[in-house]
């Protein structure tokens, strides 16, 4: 405010008192702005923001708050505390471009949480024993993202069912139910899946029940209770996804598109 006056006051010469009256401040406050002498302390903080400034200009940015401490010490020839620097970086307006903090993950209070009945005996005698289920991320185009739901039998891996969709939400899971149902409508097996929230949902409970299916769950941090299925994604992504470059991803149920197309047909089987 009180640069927009001086500016102001110098180029179209209006007066002070007029534009403090329009700013809503007191003419002796601009007047101390304008005759105030910076101290050691200020002249020192403006020329460690300028040094930060080259800095990060030099480096295009890659520079955090902790990096530009000890780069500046080490020019200096001096200590200077990390907490100086990050408030001066922060009143410039300067930022590292990298390894920005992530938004904190909410955790979703579960509705229903079933035991670990599988307990990793992943071996099943015959098919539709035992089935697992998880919800994988696939990036493609422009930072855009889809999710694949499937379902896999134990009895020789193979998947049962799968859904590629834009979003991961109940309706991705709920179908790719629906579809293992239809593959093989007399299976009433044990389904085992991690504590996500679609999982822990009633209405996946119920869809369950109403199917006389069992439910299993993974303890909470533990992804090797559902080991074969984290396997699957892996050798998915390794053979298949990461060694091509999608861009697109048609809505048809008729056509998968060019990001599915590496995928699942049914019959594919984990060696």
């Amino acid at each position: 405010m009180y640069e927009a006056i001086k500016s102001v006051h110098g180029e179209q010469q209006f007066s002070v008192k007029l534009l403090c009256k329009v700013a809503g401040i007191e003419r002796s406050s601009y007047y101390k702005w304008v005759n105030h002498k910076p101290s050691p302390q200020e002249r020192e903080n403006e020329q460690l923001t300028q040094e930060i400034l080259a800095l990060h200009v030099q480096l295009r940015g890659i520079y955090g708050y902790r990096r530009h401490t000890i780069q500046l010490s080490r020019d200096t020839g001096k200590p200077i505390n990390h907490k100086r620097i990050l408030r001066l970086m922060r009143l410039s307006g300067i930022q590292s471009v990298i390894r920005r903090k992530k938004k904190p993950y909410k955790r979703s209070t579960p509705q229903h949480i079933a035991e670990n009945l599988l307990n990793r005996k992943f071996q099943a005698d015959a098919p539709n024993e035992k089935w697992l289920t998880d919800v994988t991320e696939f990036k493609y185009g422009n930072g855009q993202k889809a999710y694949l739901s499937a379902i896999l039998d134990l009895h020789g891996n193979t998947i049962v069912s799968y859904v590629l969709g834009h979003s991961n939400n109940n309706q991705l899971v709920f179908m790719t139910l629906d579809k293992a149902r239809e593959a093989a409508p007399d299976a009433k097996p044990m389904l085992h899946s991690d504590r996500g929230f679609q999982y822990t949902s009633r209405a996946f409970k119920r869809k369950l029940d109403k199917a006389n299916m069992t439910q299993s769950m993974s303890r909470v941090g533990r992804c090797i209770d559902n080991g074969p299925m984290e396997a699957f994604w892996g050798t998915l992504k390794c053979e298949m996804y990461y060694l091509n470059t999608y861009r697109t991803l048609k809505n048809s149920r008729r056509t998968l598109t060019p990001i599915s197309t590496f995928t699942i047909t049914g019959v594919y089987r984990q060696n």
